[in-house]
């Protein structure tokens, strides 16, 4: 089921101890746990030890996040931390880093995909409904603007509250009273063993999800080629080619993290469908295109859907989302 680059075999034996970086998260430490784990288990005589540290997205809990920027929200420190030689490399949800990354930094590895889509979660009282038949101002929790502005296209009878902190945090807000159901991440729930609140996975048709969401996505200095080799042990190849699209898309749109932005990718054997989409926040306008071609094409596919969709009018609502949100 999983391909897996195959290792150097010039990979140092050395004793040389591997700097891990992380956010404190719960959610961000079991990711890079896991990923120490994969490594340990394929190197065993290299040591490799997790650094935690705290990022801007995670210190500031009380603004929407497209309110204070989308460049590096959730990767600066950890990016200042490994050009400075501190870490060596460094774990993020791949749908949190950039499209364009610091100089002397590179996207080393992508492990494989968990489910990308969007999970419906619901308050106790309305667990006998779907996203479809929940009642005329069901107030729902994001803090996406992916997730706000599909939504408000197809239930724009729902009530939208913004919703930031852990999951647990978001969970007990939930539980309280406080919202009527949530938008989460499917992969984020079942890494936190939280799938049993998973109360309907939300077609692509409902929502499109996040460009890399699902995968992970390690990150090192360019020219430590020793770090380089060992993180190809784990990387997933057809995980690397559907990302690799959508990261294109995203890129030639100029879309941040935070910027309704959504896309769904597709792997046959050697054919990659990308489908993508820009709303406008208001969920008035959407455009929405796929194209298809050769997976050793899949940045090329991503940059042509990305100029169709500019061509039919995403660039015209892309201009209006960047006057009201800020791009730090």
């Amino acid at each position: 089921m999983t391909t897996l680059h195959s290792t150097s075999s010039t990979i140092s034996s050395s004793t040389r101890t591997i700097r891990i970086g992380s956010r404190k998260s719960q959610l961000a430490l079991i990711q890079t746990y896991w990923v120490q784990e994969q490594l340990q288990k394929r190197f065993p005589n290299i040591s490799f030890e997790v650094q935690t540290m705290s990022t801007q997205g995670d210190k500031i809990l009380d603004v929407a996040l497209a309110k204070i920027g989308d460049k590096g929200l959730f990767t600066k420190e950890l990016e200042l931390a490994m050009l400075n030689e501190e870490i060596d490399f460094a774990v993020h949800s791949l749908k949190d880093l950039p499209t364009r990354l610091p100089e002397g930094l590179v996207l080393a590895a992508v492990t494989e995909r968990e489910n990308s889509a969007d999970a419906l979660v619901v308050h106790e009282k309305y667990k006998d409904k779907q996203i479809d038949t929940l009642p005329e101002g069901t107030v729902i929790g994001t803090s996406s603007l992916r997730r706000l502005a599909q939504l408000r296209h197809q239930f724009p009878h729902f009530t939208f509250k913004d919703v930031r902190g852990n999951l647990n945090t978001r969970m007990a807000k939930l539980d309280d009273g406080e919202y009527d159901a949530l938008i989460l991440a499917v992969a984020g729930l079942q890494r936190l063993g939280m799938s049993n609140r998973i109360h309907q996975v939300l077609p692509t048709d409902v929502s499109l999800y996040a460009v890399g969401q699902g995968a992970l996505g390690i990150e090192c200095r360019s020219d430590d080629l020793e770090v380089l080799s060992l993180l190809k042990a784990i990387e997933h190849i057809p995980t690397r080619d559907r990302v690799l699209a959508e990261r294109a898309f995203l890129r030639e749109l100029e879309g941040g993290c935070q910027v309704p932005i959504g896309v769904d990718t597709q792997l046959q054997a050697d054919t990659l469908t990308l489908t993508g989409l820009v709303a406008s926040v208001d969920g008035k306008q959407v455009v929405k295109d796929s194209v298809t071609g050769f997976v050793n094409e899949a940045e090329q596919l991503g940059i042509q859907l990305a100029q169709s969709l500019r061509q039919q009018g995403a660039q015209d609502i892309l201009e209006e989302i960047f006057k009201t949100i800020h791009r730090g």
